[in-house]
């Protein structure tokens, strides 16, 4: 029984990413057709960061549980395909990115993810919210600081967008300051800001 129980637990465990790989060819960003293959490229990224491995890593080194420029870059390209450009940051990909984010425990790229998961993150709640937001070549580039695009006054989060932001940054081992400073701004929150991650339970 316990032989069949670990079986059972090898498949199980590869089919995520064996699935997640198949689709390689949404890996090129002009190949991207709409949010949802958007956000299924991030997930064929998330895999090759977990294991090192796959279509996302051929080429170079890459270790496993990393993430390096090339990783950073590529996310950014399938965020800003043509196809998506001019539409929010949807829920999905912003999950993928939270993913992403988790399981790379080591950075090698400067801080590039880390900007960009932060200005998606705030890009996908104030459209939610019913702000107006500019398009993802103009918000998610290096070059544009989030400050000019980004709601700078308290603002009305629907409940659901606040739960959900919560839910993601609860617990997280590595806080993104600036992503939550934003949010901060974004929910009207009154507290100080070293207070933030009591609110949401972040870790730093």
């Amino acid at each position: 029984m316990l032989a069949q129980n670990k079986k059972l637990k090898r498949v199980t465990m590869s089919v995520p990413l064996a699935t997640a790989a198949e689709p390689t060819a949404v890996l090129q960003p002009n190949e991207i057709s709409c949010r949802n293959t958007a956000a299924l490229a991030l997930t064929v990224v998330r895999d090759g960061v977990i294991t090192g491995e796959g279509p996302t890593t051929r080429g170079r080194v890459h270790f496993s549980r990393a993430l390096d420029a090339d990783d950073a870059d590529l996310c950014a390209r399938i965020l800003t395909s043509t196809a998506v450009e001019h539409q929010p940051v949807s829920r999905a990909e912003a999950e993928a990115l939270f993913e992403i984010d988790d399981a790379a425990a080591e950075r090698s790229d400067n801080g590039r993810f880390d900007d960009l998961l932060a200005k998606a993150v705030v890009h996908h709640a104030a459209s939610e919210s019913g702000l107006p937001v500019p398009p993802r070549t103009v918000a998610l580039s290096p070059e544009t600081r989030i400050e000019s695009w980004a709601p700078a006054q308290p603002v009305k989060v629907d409940t659901e967008v606040l739960e959900w932001l919560a839910s993601q940054m609860r617990g997280k081992r590595r806080g993104n300051r600036t992503l939550m400073r934003l949010v901060a701004t974004i929910v009207g929150a009154t507290l100080p800001f070293t207070q933030i991650p009591s609110v949401f339970d972040i870790g730093m």
